[in-house]
């Protein structure tokens, strides 16, 4: 189901600490006048028991923002997060700070699709973007 108006995604993991990539995304939401959703995608291996007070507090964050959660189980991150972004019309992701490697998630989401621009921040909650979009073609 593809939507219309555009949309910010914060990209979390199950870790107490994404409390600040969904705050970051919900002001830059704010400020480009966009929907706001929130993304985990999950291993589908995972033992949920271990981290379903981390899920549950995350959904808390999310709804304090206005936004809905969503969890995906996928063993490929990146595809399953630039589906949902595409579906959602997504013109921006917030997530955690990229690693370096180049099987990062960042960058094989860049790969994918190189026309969403991705903000990151960092454990200080700053926001760095890294900004390598290609132009979008309508």
């Amino acid at each position: 189901m593809q939507r219309n108006q555009p949309s910010v995604v914060a990209c979390v993991t199950s870790q107490y600490e994404c409390d600040r990539i969904i705050e970051a995304a919900e002001q830059i939401a704010a400020e480009n006048d966009c929907e706001l959703h929130v993304l985990s995608v999950l291993m589908p291996t995972e033992n949920y028991a271990l981290i379903s007070d981390k899920l549950e507090y995350l959904n808390r964050v999310s709804k304090s923002a206005g936004a809905d959660m969503t969890v995906i189980f996928s063993s490929e991150a990146p595809k399953a997060a630039v589906k949902f972004a595409k579906e959602t019309n997504a013109v921006e992701i917030v997530a955690g700070m990229h690693d370096g490697g180049r099987e990062s998630f960042l960058v094989q989401f860049n790969q994918l699709d190189p026309t969403i621009s991705i903000n990151m921040v960092d454990k200080n909650r700053s926001v760095y973007t890294m900004d390598v979009r290609a132009k979008r073609t309508f």
